[in-house]
This record gives C-alpha cells, sequence and structure tokens, in this order.
C-alpha cells in the first residue's frame, strides 16, 4: 500500500482534489477496530440527537409543549448551535489531535443529554439541547478525517458507509430503548442513561484510539491535480479562510451541500416527527414502536447508506458522476413509498410504505461525505466537512423540524384530527427540488472532469 509521507502533502497543489491511486491492499485490523469504535460513538451522537424526538408524546405529555415548540428544540435551537460552533471547532482538529477533540466533544454532549433527564420545564430542556449541540459540534468532522486517514481512496466509500450506519443504528436503539424505557419506568431515565454510557465512551476513545498521521495514504498529485492548480479549478491554502473561499468556489463542494440539505429538510422532519405521527395519528402504542420502527429503522436506513456507498465505490472509478446519480436515482424512487406512509389509514400499512423511504432517503450521505473527502486536501478534510454539515444541517435539521412543527401547529386550528398528515405532505416539493439540485451537480462533475482532462 502507498504510504507517502508529509513530504507529498506538502507537494500537493493548495486546495486541490488529492487523486487515488490504485492498487491498495486491504486495510489492517487497527483501521477496522478505529472505524468500529468512531462507528459506536457516532451512534450515541445520533441518539442522543434523536432521543428528545422520540420520546416526544412522553414529554409533551408532562411538559406541554406544543408541536412548534418541538420542532424548534429539535431544529432550529439545536442546528444552529451545532452548526456554527462545528467550524471554529472543526479548524481546530485539522491542526491538532483529532482524536482528542472527538473525546472532549462526546464528554460535553453526554453530559449535556444527562442534565436534559433532569430538566424541569421547556426552557431548562432548551438550554440542554443547546448543550447537547455544543459537544455535538466535535463528533463527525473529526471523525470523517481519521477514517479518511485509516482508509485509501476507492476503499472510503464503504469505510464511510459503514461509518454511517450510526444514524440508523442510533435511531434503532432510540426508538427501542426510549420507548422501553418510557414504557416501563420514565422517559428521564432514558436520557440519563445514555449520559452515562456516553462519558464511559468518551474516556476510551481519549485512551484507546490512535491518532492517524494526516494524509499518510494519499497519492501524490498527479498531472490533473497540477493542472488544477494552474487555474482550471479554484485553488487555495489551507489556512481557515482560504479553505473556507476554496469550498465555496468549488460548484462541485457547494452543489453536494445545498443537494444535501435539500433531501435533509425532508429526512429531519420526518425522522423528528414520525413516532409522534405514529402514535398519535397512525395509532401505536410506545411497545410496538420499540419493537417494529425499530427494526425498520435499523434495517433501512443501514441498508441505505452501505448500498449507496457500495455503488459509488464501484461505478466512481470511471466518473464520480456516480456521485450525484445515485443519490438522484434513490430519492426520486421513494417518492411514491412516502406519499402511501402519509395517506396510510392504519400504522401496520404505513410501515410497510415506509421502508421505502427509510431505504432510499439516505442514498445522499455516503457518496456526498466521500465526494467531499476526496475533493479536497488531508489537511483540509475536517474542515471541508464540517462546512459541509453546516450547509446541510442548517437547511435540513435547522430549517425541516422547525418548518414541519409550526405547519403541524397551523392546521391544527381546522384540523385537529390529522394536523401532521397534512403537514407531511408539504414535504413532498422539496424531494423534486433535491433531485434536481443533485442532477445539476452531475452535470457539475462532468465539467470539471472535462476541464481536468484538457490538454
Amino acid at each position: 500500500m502507498p504510504s507517502p509521507d508529509s513530504a507529498v502533502q506538502a507537494a500537493s497543489p493548495p486546495g486541490t482534489a488529492v487523486p487515488p491511486a490504485a492498487p491498495y491492499a486491504r486495510p489492517d485490523g487497527k483501521a477496522w477496530f478505529v472505524l468500529a469504535i468512531l462507528c459506536f460513538v457516532y451512534v450515541l451522537n445520533f441518539l442522543d440527537r434523536q432521543i428528545i424526538s422520540i420520546l416526544a408524546k412522553p414529554i409533551q405529555d408532562e411538559l406541554g409543549i406544543t408541536d412548534g415548540q418541538l420542532g424548534r428544540i429539535t431544529g432550529l435551537y439545536f442546528a444552529l448551535v451545532y452548526c456554527i460552533l462545528g467550524i471554529p471547532v472543526a479548524w481546530i482538529a485539522d491542526r491538532t489531535n483529532r482524536v482528542k477533540v472527538l473525546s472532549f466533544a462526546c464528554a460535553i454532549w453526554s453530559a449535556a443529554t444527562l442534565f436534559c433527564g433532569l430538566a424541569r420545564s421547556y426552557p431548562q430542556l432548551v438550554v440542554g439541547r443547546l448543550a447537547v449541540g455544543v459537544g455535538e459540534a466535535g463528533g463527525v468532522p473529526p471523525s470523517y478525517a481519521i477514517i479518511s486517514d485509516y482508509f485509501p481512496p476507492g476503499r472510503r466509500g464503504t469505510a464511510l458507509a459503514l461509518f454511517n450506519f450510526g444514524p440508523p443504528i442510533g435511531m434503532a436503539l432510540g426508538v427501542a430503548f426510549g420507548a422501553s424505557m418510557a414504557a416501563a419506568f420514565d422517559w428521564r431515565i432514558a436520557f440519563i442513561s445514555l449520559g452515562v454510557v456516553g462519558i464511559t465512551t468518551a474516556l476510551f476513545v481519549y485512551f484507546f484510539v490512535p491518532e492517524p498521521e494526516k494524509g499518510r495514504l494519499d497519492a501524490p498529485p498527479s498531472a490533473p491535480a497540477v493542472e488544477a492548480s494552474a487555474g482550471k479549478i479554484p485553488s487555495a491554502g489551507s489556512g481557515f479562510w482560504s479553505t473556507i473561499r476554496m469550498f465555496f468556489a468549488r460548484p462541485v463542494l457547494i452543489l453536494t451541500a445545498l443537494a444535501s440539505g435539500a433531501i435533509q429538510f425532508v429526512t429531519y422532519a420526518t425522522l423528528n416527527f414520525t413516532t409522534l405521527f405514529l402514535m398519535r395519528e397512525k395509532g401505536m402504542t410506545l411497545q410496538e414502536l420499540a419493537l417494529y420502527y425499530s427494526i425498520l429503522l435499523g434495517v433501512g436506513v443501514a441498508a441505505g447508506m452501505y448500498v449507496s456507498g457500495w455503488l459509488v465505490d464501484r461505478f466512481g472509478q470511471k466518473s464520480k458522476v456516480a456521485y450525484a446519480l445515485v443519490p438522484a436515482i434513490g430519492l426520486a424512487a421513494a417518492i411514491p413509498f412516502f406519499l402511501g406512509f402519509v395517506w396510510a389509514p392504519g400504522w401496520p400499512l404505513a410501515l410497510l410504505f415506509l421502508i421505502g423511504p427509510t431505504f432510499f432517503n439516505y442514498f445522499y450521505l455516503s457518496p456526498a461525505v466521500t465526494l467531499v473527502q476526496e475533493e479536497v486536501r488531508p489537511d483540509q478534510r475536517v474542515l471541508a466537512g464540517a462546512l459541509l454539515l453546516l450547509i446541510m444541517n442548517l437547511i435540513g435539521l435547522g430549517l425541516g423540524p422547525t418548518y414541519l412543527g409550526m405547519a403541524s401547529d397551523m392546521f391544527r386550528v381546522a384540523n385537529p384530527e390529522n394536523s401532521l398528515q397534512l403537514a407531511f405532505y408539504t414535504l413532498t416539493p422539496f424531494y423534486g427540488l433535491a433531485v434536481l439540485l443533485f442532477l445539476w451537480l452531475a452535470h457539475a462533475i462532468r465539467k470539471e472532469e472535462a476541464q481536468r482532462t484538457k490538454p
């Protein structure tokens, strides 16, 4: 396996993609160990993020909060802190020890989750959620970069797809564990237990996960990369502002973020209100959620992420257009299933239709993350990943649940029995917008590839 030293990184043209080199040996056991640990941290990250949505019904019953308040606390309030702090934290991680940044972040969001379990009012819950956002700002981008330095090009799509099993496993465990705990004891016990587990995991990461050398598996710059530095593709150094300028100057990078944000508007809005929708308007109980919905989430989302990662690893070797077409096709296929889920008169049929969106909705994540990680230099990866998350999470996580909660409150005046159903229907146009943006991304990738191959 080629293992260029830091001199290779220094020779790379600023702000350009590092081209893949082949062939590569299989990643060693240490790489898979680190991937498993980082995936578990991501499970906790997403579980702590989503547990409030999973337990929305008992929380609403005790604290008396509305759908609009729930949408803001799970969306806008959380996203503003999470996304904005992610940028400076990522810049620090690019220049320091990424593993230690990750472990400190895990400890912070876990302690904040524990605090949420002690909240006695909506304002206290808001403070706890803001603190969760502070911690989670340092969770995912450092992990992207660490994995990219343990797995070589050509293997990263699959590795990052496996890492992205964190959300579906977190969703499934959140529904199964949270609903079971709330049904047997109290919703607060679920928050407190998760906080304790997270703090313990943070200590394990700090002491047992080794920090890899930055860029050790990346190939020396090829002729196309040199041409890129000559002006055919925008270039930049690795500084904070120069990396930001490079990101926003590259159509491929900014379109990846915008297209991902458009579909995250749907996925986060749906995810944050599905348990409430199934219980309040489809008639599910906490025990039924813990069994059936948790299995659907865990299997469906994980399968979608893995299949999309495998597809881009396979077809992206010829052209990175696959990084855009795979999500576009998947999201188009999700639309009729989504409409069936919203329409279904009872929860069994609703869950049957929900298999489609659960699988296809996440065809965007592995391709988007892999594309951004491979289109920037090793010393820009954490910040570039944070910029990707900033844009797509401000749009998706920040606005999606906030919009859906407000829409439900608005429809509830005239349609108190099915306000969430009507609100869900209004998400459909955002599927079409996401598909169009990914097709635009495919065009931008073709154009950039054509520029690189010009004599």
